[in-house]
């Protein structure tokens, strides 16, 4: 046992949760001003539902002794789980610390799926669909990754903090769950412009502060490895943001605060599989190729019919193939021994591995997800009323919305309406009259 590495996963997963309320935030302030509470409310649901899926059977599934394909049941309910080290997963940390940081995943990645869906789809069925998603799509893959004998680690394919298991498995499952639940509303699409940019900026910053857990955490020491991850993250999110704000001036004219935002999140998505395995010249790489498919991915989903309200296909999916398939071709034994050597270090293999894991994990994301949209949509069905969803799925679904002085949907604008009252410097300098005090 070793109390610094016990105390560095203990940060790092209340860095990775705090990822789960910047991810709220950052989503929240995307979408207009009626949707925000449900859009929030379905980030901070996750923390509460999956953490008790994760605790009773999810960790289980996942990590213990099992099958390729999926974990046993020696686990359930954390029996076996305790204070002491386990020597396949925790060797000098407690086997509680390791669960509950692999816990911090298992709660963040549904809740990625949500900013596909957001406003048109009923509460209680979202928590419904996160709770069969985890079960059925995220376990497995979480097995097939990281569980030892899992197919895909012993196939060799590499994912250091989870480019397959977290953004692959999220983008490709927000794709078929926005195909499957329908476009919004003409009028509800029509409104594109998000409703708070400081809330979005924040959210954007919560999420990289907490990706330092997320990616150098996956360490799972304190040392050598947590520092290569923890700087391969940083400037991975700097070269897209940069690579993003040069795109946008040159097709723009101007460099916006929400794209700077969202190229931080991609940069940080294609580094995760990367950040152990490859050097930091290669992280600042990897940043800028990701902006740049990332952003050409957004266009061209613009153009599609499918309503990916918040493009978490063309951030997530799209940013973790990149990240994944690059990993393949930076990857080298120089920096983590325990990796392996990508396509530029004489390895051509690595990225056929990589994309049979890109391949699978794709692959039961898409059919799971069709599976139980599908199912619930027969079962309980998964909109709101046209005209509840139209009007703001904040009031329908959880009672009021976000702003007690009512919401610009509701009014026909963008913003809230204030009455401006102009004052004249005589006026203020006036003896105390009525006039004064009401001014």
């Amino acid at each position: 046992m070793n109390s610094g590495d016990t105390a560095w996963l203990i940060i790092s997963s209340a860095l990775v949760l705090l990822m789960t309320p910047g991810l709220a935030f950052f989503y929240g302030g995307l979408v207009r001003e009626a949707d925000v509470v449900n859009t929030i409310k379905m980030s901070f649901i996750s923390l509460a539902v999956i953490a008790l899926e994760w605790a009773l059977v999810g960790y289980s599934l996942s990590f213990a002794v099992g099958s390729p394909i999926l974990g046993g049941t020696s686990w359930i309910g954390l029996s076996g789980v305790g204070g002491e080290p386990n020597a396949d997963y925790s060797a000098t940390t407690p086997h509680l610390a390791f669960m509950t940081f692999q816990m911090m995943f298992a709660i963040i990645t549904p809740a990625l799926i949500s900013g596909a869906i957001v406003g048109r789809m009923k509460f209680k069925v979202y928590v419904l669909f996160i709770l069969l998603w985890g079960l059925i799509v995220y376990n497995p893959i979480a097995r097939w990754v990281w569980g030892v004998g899992g197919w895909l680690r012993q196939l060799g394919a590499i994912d250091f903090a989870g480019g397959a298991v977290v953004h692959i498995s999220a983008g490709v499952s927000a794709l078929v769950a926005a195909m499957i639940l329908g476009p919004r509303e003409a009028a509800h699409a029509e409104n594109k412009t998000p409703h708070n940019v400081p809330f979005v900026i924040l959210g954007a910053s919560l999420l990289w502060f907490g990706w330092f857990g997320f990616n150098a955490g996956s360490a799972l020491t304190a040392g050598g490895l947590a520092s290569l991850a923890f700087v391969t993250t940083n400037l991975s999110a700097a070269a897209a943001v940069v690579t993003w704000v040069l795109i946008e001036i040159v097709f723009k004219h101007k460099p916006t605060g929400v794209g700077a935002a969202i190229a931080a999140v991609v940069g940080l998505v294609a580094i995760t599989p990367a950040a152990g395995f490859v050097t930091p010249l290669a992280s600042i790489a990897i940043g800028c190729i990701a902006a740049a498919v990332c952003y050409a991915a957004m266009r061209l989903l613009e153009r599609s019919r499918i309503d990916d309200t918040l493009d978490v296909f063309a951030c997530h999916g799209v940013g973790g193939v990149v990240g994944a398939l690059l990993t393949g071709l930076f990857a080298t034994t120089s920096v983590n021994p325990a990796g392996a050597n990508g396509l530029l270090y004489g390895n051509p293999r690595l990225i056929l591995l990589q994309g049979i894991s890109v391949l699978a994990t794709a692959g039961l994301a898409a059919v799971g997800t069709g599976a139980i949209m599908m199912a619930l949509k027969f079962a309980v069905g998964l909109r709101p009323a046209r005209l509840d969803e139209a009007r703001g799925i904040d009031d329908i679904e959880h009672g009021g919305g976000a702003y007690a002085l009512g919401t610009g949907s509701l009014i026909g604008a963008g913003s809230l309406t204030r009455k401006r009252t102009v004052i004249t410097s005589r006026e203020l300098n006036a003896p105390s009259t009525g006039l004064r005090q009401e001014a």
